[in-house]
């Protein structure tokens, strides 16, 4: 006689809380729906970094795709340089995997591509390992029937930058007594020039400096983010944008 079901836990609830709390409030019906699916059918969570919210859309990470992998209990992942794709002086590659969830079968394929104009400039120099990363994601997403796009597979879009004398005019500043911006100043400016969420830049911030809140940081720690962000957010906000959807916004007291 069978002993009775073990139920299985999915993430749903947290899952749909963590949502309210990155969006803001209500969960469009649409999102809501697609998240339902997301944990039920393939568990998968998004306070473990395995989902992420980019411009209105749910994205699998490749985090969330292995850890699939391994609880479905994939029989292997084999991958391989595509050499006549490639192009290593220009730091161009393309790789195919094929992925084996099953005994007995015969495998489904993905390829990835990476080069130096489709990826972050923080990977720039590791474009062959982000295009094995992108053609293991897609082999996987077809092996377990996930339609969604992965989070490595959509790349760093290249958004044309204007030019410092096009740029957006913003209001002028205050400054500290002595002429220069102070560096609350300088964070709202970076900001409002390239419309990011305050408060995840907030929880970004708290990370970047190691401390519990901002106030907690000190004056260089917080000059240093200032300086990475406004970097990062001039090169490549895309790829910003990313990281800074990976977290759920906090309120915290103080400003920035």
């Amino acid at each position: 006689m069978n002993g009775p079901k073990r139920k299985v836990n999915h993430p749903l609830r947290d899952n749909l809380r963590l949502a309210r709390q990155l969006l803001g409030g209500t969960l469009p019906t649409r999102l809501a729906k697609s998240l339902e699916t997301l944990s039920k059918d393939f568990h998968f969570s998004l306070g473990a970094g395995e989902l992420q919210f980019i411009n209105g859309s749910w994205y699998v990470t490749h985090v969330g795709l292995v850890r699939l992998s391994r609880r479905r209990k994939c029989r292997g992942i084999h991958v391989e340089v595509v050499e006549s794709l490639c192009d290593s002086a220009a730091s161009r590659f393309v790789l195919k995997a094929t992925v084996f969830p099953s005994k007995g079968s015969s495998g489904f394929v993905g390829y990835g591509d990476a080069d130096p104009s489709n990826v972050s400039f923080l990977v720039h120099g590791a474009e062959m390992r982000v295009a094995e990363t992108r053609a293991v994601n897609r082999a996987l997403r077809k092996a377990y029937g996930i339609g969604i796009c992965s989070v490595e597979e959509i790349g760093s879009v290249a958004e044309p930058r204007q030019a410092a004398s096009e740029s957006k005019k913003l209001p002028p500043q205050p400054s500290n007594g002595n002429g220069s911006p102070t560096v609350r100043d300088r964070l709202c400016q970076v900001i409002r020039q390239h419309e990011l969420d305050p408060n995840l830049v907030k929880v970004y911030a708290t990370e970047f400096c190691g401390v519990k809140t901002l106030r907690d940081a000190t004056r260089e720690q917080v000059e240093n983010f200032v300086k990475h962000l406004a970097d990062w957010a001039e090169k490549d906000r895309n790829a910003l944008l990313c990281q800074l959807n990976s977290y759920p916004p906090k309120q915290e007291e103080g400003a920035a």
